[in-house]
C-alpha cells in the first residue's frame, strides 16, 4: 500500500470532454492499486462518470466521493463535494441550473448560485493560475478575495486546493499558497487535479 491516509479529491474523468482522459471506472481501478483510501470523480458541473465510478469502487472496496468542479462566471474555480444525500442533492440542483441556463455542452454559474452555502457540501478552491506562480499582486489580490468569499459561505468546511505537478516553480508556488492560506485562515489540502490537460 503505497497511499494509506491519501484521498484523491480532485480527479476528472473522460466525461469532462477535452479535459479528462481515462474512464471513471479505470481511474477507481487504479487509485485502489495505488492504495488510495478514497477518490472523489469531480467531472466539470457534471455527475456523468458517477455510475461507472460507483459500480468500480464497490467492485474493489474502495470508497467514492461525489463532487463536481465549476467555474464560476464571476468567480474561481471551485470543487464541491457531497458529504450525505442532502449535498448530493444539492449538486443535482446546482447542476441541473448551470446546465439550463446556457446551450448543450455548457453551464453558467456564478457567486450567488452559492450564497446558500450549501450545508451537505465540502469546497475546495482551485487556484489560478493553476501549476505557476502568481505573475502580476493583482492576481494574489484576487485569489485572497476568492478564498475570503469561499471560507465565509463554506465556514469550516472549505480549503485551498494545493496541486503541485512537480514543475519548476513549485517551492514558489506553495510559499504563495501558504501566505494565501494564512490570509483568509482557509487551510491547504493536497490535491492532484487528476487527468489535467495541460
Amino acid at each position: 500500500v503505497l497511499f494509506r491516509s491519501y484521498a484523491e479529491l480532485h480527479c476528472i474523468s473522460n466525461f469532462s470532454f477535452l479535459r479528462g482522459a481515462s474512464h471513471a471506472d479505470e481511474l477507481v481501478r487504479r487509485a485502489h492499486t495505488l492504495g488510495y483510501a478514497a477518490l472523489a470523480i469531480t467531472d466539470e458541473c457534471s455527475f456523468a462518470g458517477i455510475v461507472r465510478a460507483h459500480a468500480a469502487a464497490r467492485a474493489c472496496g474502495l470508497k467514492l466521493i461525489i463532487g463536481t468542479q465549476i467555474s464560476l462566471s464571476d468567480g474561481p474555480k471551485v470543487v464541491l463535494l457531497a458529504t450525505n444525500r442532502e449535498g448530493y442533492g444539492d449538486l443535482c440542483e446546482l447542476i441541473t441550473l448551470g446546465r439550463r441556463r446556457e446551450n448543450k455542452g455548457t453551464y453558467r454559474l456564478a457567486r450567488s448560485d452559492l450564497d446558500g452555502g450549501m450545508p451537505g457540501c465540502l469546497a475546495l478552491l482551485i487556484p489560478s493560475p493553476g501549476d505557476r506562480h502568481f505573475p502580476h499582486p493583482h492576481d494574489l489580490d484576487l485569489e485572497k478575495s476568492h478564498a475570503c468569499w469561499l471560507a465565509e459561505r463554506f465556514s469550516g468546511r472549505a480549503w485551498i486546493a494545493v496541486e503541485l505537478h512537480r514543475g519548476p516553480k513549485d517551492r514558489e508556488r506553495l510559499m504563495e499558497l501558504r501566505a494565501l492560506s494564512r490570509s483568509c485562515a482557509l487551510p491547504l489540502v493536497a490535491a492532484g487535479d487528476v487527468d489535467r490537460k495541460s
